[in-house]
């Protein structure tokens, strides 16, 4: 009797004791994250959340489903990216030409010093990846924007450009075929500012039904008010203006809920953000989550505001 009683609470309590676990994602300090589908697996890159000098490698994640998630260790650390004397931190990965890219920021660069936006390339999303220029990509500070936060976007003519930049100023730029240099935009500049209201840093774009959504995190990354929002746009290079915030805290879960990526599933209108929040018990500002949710849309494609979850995500299976 006791066996018929109690065996479908210690079921349900099991139950309750997986969701509980897929918020965040996968175990440690990890912020920063970007999500991608590649082959059939979901992949997560995101920076290893500790003092500032003591992130000196990145990790990444791989998954079937957005549950089970499989660690791949330091595919590149400051021993392959010599010119990285500090921290290197908020990965954008994308895969060309059986090529698999890895941008990154190091070194807390200010004018006259080295540091701001390198690429390593690799033959396997899991790397090793290897530093291609042996240097910066782009050192300069330009139009007062700190050459850190990139993130390589793919317009749908196959154009690569990327968003870049803190200090709360953002620019766009124009890549050569191999993503060595830069090359002139339409205006013949090489650098185009695109700085939206409140921007601070993380910008972030996809295309959905051909319109151009641009996000970006506001407030202060060590704070509770960390957010996320966006504009919308019928081209790459905007205008973008901010219509709203779609990712913020939630006092009854966590703070800082912030600098995201989108993950689509492919061949289907179905997106998850995934992004870093702190627990409510946290007051290290180092002591982040990665954490995945689902975002969804209005009729005239706005987004609608995300909810946080301690449940997390399943993702469908991919082919």
């Amino acid at each position: 009797m006791l066996i018929s009683i109690w065996s479908p609470i210690l079921l349900l309590c099991s139950l309750i004791s997986l969701a509980l676990t897929s918020n965040p994602a996968f175990p440690g300090w990890y912020a920063d994250p970007e999500g991608i589908v590649y082959g059939n697996r979901y992949w997560i890159f995101p920076t290893y959340s500790a003092p500032f000098d003591e992130q000196t490698f990145f990790d990444a994640f791989s998954s079937p489903d957005l549950v089970t998630w499989t660690k791949h260790p330091r595919i590149l650390d400051t021993n392959e990216v010599t010119w990285a004397t500090r921290a290197m931190w908020a990965p954008s990965v994308f895969e060309h030409e059986g090529k698999y890219y890895f941008f990154f920021g190091a070194n807390d660069v200010h004018e006259g010093e080295v540091g701001g936006i390198g690429v390593a390339v690799a033959d396997k999303p899991e790397g090793p990846y290897r530093d291609i220029l042996g240097r910066p990509l782009i050192n300069d500070i330009v139009n007062g924007a700190q050459p850190i936060d990139q993130f390589v976007f793919k317009d749908s003519d196959g154009q690569f450009y990327m968003f870049y930049g803190g200090w709360s100023r953002c620019n766009l730029v124009k890549f050569n075929s191999n993503f060595t240099a830069l090359v002139p935009l339409p205006d013949g500049s090489l650098f185009m500012e695109v700085t939206p209201q409140d921007y601070v840093e993380g910008p972030f774009m996809f295309i959905r039904n051909g319109t151009y959504y641009f996000m970006w995190s506001e407030g202060e990354w060590a704070g509770p008010d960390y957010r996320v929002s966006y504009a919308m746009s019928s081209s790459v290079f905007g205008p973008f203006e901010r219509i709203g915030t779609i990712l913020e805290q939630d006092a009854s879960i966590a703070r800082g809920a912030g600098h995201h990526s989108i993950i689509k599933v492919p061949n289907e209108d179905k997106y998850f953000i995934v992004y870093h929040r702190r627990p409510l018990n946290e007051t290290d500002m180092n002591h982040r989550e990665t954490c995945i949710e689902e975002m969804n849309f209005n009729n005239d494609g706005t987004i609608r505001p995300v909810k946080l979850t301690i449940e997390g995500v399943t993702g469908p299976a991919l082919p």
